[in-house]
């Protein structure tokens, strides 16, 4: 007889494992499932959100190395994986630990992208930006393991002067320019101007030099602004090296890739309504 919730829950995150090396997808998110339970049983929200994020990883063994291989069940079962980050996030909000969970923001919001559901993956960086900002997160730091050979090569660098809560509202307005949307945009945009991390930062800058680009019908100057620095260092946000099938992998937002095809819609016909807009203001 199992004496805690702890204990029955370390023996589901083995049944998990055992899955896992099976390839049974459904069990292995099942058992994570019911392990984060009885860690919330327990009280420990943080092995709770760990479990439900274990079920999209695995390791696979070559020759003496252990190398992490991600993302399975966010290729076989996208929508049960995005249900997963979600409800771990869920956990970490609950007990006031959001700092614990911007991964988890992030790598939902890969997902999102992936499926092509825009709406949801903005939605998600603004979920992240107000967590980020909820936790005063004013700087971040990107650790890049890299494995060559039997040599581990590990490299820490701090990224100053970079804001998580600009940041990641900056990506939500990009998503919502790829998708063509631009008046989410601005009023994504308008509503971020009042957290005043992003008005203080770089990427309200970039925001406001993409959207005067899209009012002006410059598509020169959106492609500029959209290839800045500004913009290329979102790709700090997820940036870990992974492997697959013993190939590297990155792993990363799609932030960059989606800002290098804006636009994606006739900012002509954008620059036309913004003109009759304002003629209308002048007859008025």
């Amino acid at each position: 007889m199992l004496s805690s919730p702890w204990d029955a829950a370390k023996h589901m995150e083995s049944a998990a494992a055992l899955a896992k090396e099976l390839s049974n997808w459904s069990e292995v998110a099942d058992f994570y499932r019911r392990a984060s339970e009885l860690y919330i049983e327990c009280g420990r929200s943080q092995p709770a959100s760990d479990a439900l994020a274990k079920a999209h990883s695995y390791e696979i063994k070559y020759g003496i190395l252990i190398l992490p291989y991600f993302s399975v069940l966010e290729d076989t079962a996208p929508d049960e994986a995005i249900r997963l980050y979600i409800d771990a996030c869920e956990i970490l909000e609950e007990d006031g630990k959001e700092q614990m969970a911007f991964d988890l923001y992030r790598a939902a919001t890969s997902v999102y992208i992936k499926l092509e559901k825009y709406d949801d993956a903005a939605t998600f960086l603004l979920r992240l930006g107000l967590a980020a900002d909820k936790c005063n997160a004013t700087h971040s730091q990107c650790k890049i393991e890299c494995l060559l050979g039997v040599v581990i090569v590990a490299a820490t660098a701090a990224l100053k002067d970079l804001v998580e809560v600009a940041e990641a509202y900056l990506s939500a307005i990009i998503v919502y320019l790829y998708a063509n949307d631009f008046k989410q945009a601005e009023k994504c945009y308008n509503d971020c101007c009042q957290i005043d991390a992003f008005l203080s930062s770089d990427q309200i800058r970039c925001a406001s030099k993409l959207f005067s680009a899209y009012t002006d019908g410059d598509v020169e100057e959106i492609k500029r602004v959209a290839q800045s620095s500004t913009v290329k260092n979102l790709d700090h946000m997820i940036n870990l090296v992974n492997y697959l099938d013993g190939f590297y992998r990155n792993k990363r937002l799609q932030i960059i890739r989606l800002a290098k095809k804006l636009p994606t819609g006739e900012v002509s016909a954008l620059k036309a309504e913004q003109e009759e807009a304002l003629d209308e203001d002048d007859l008025t």
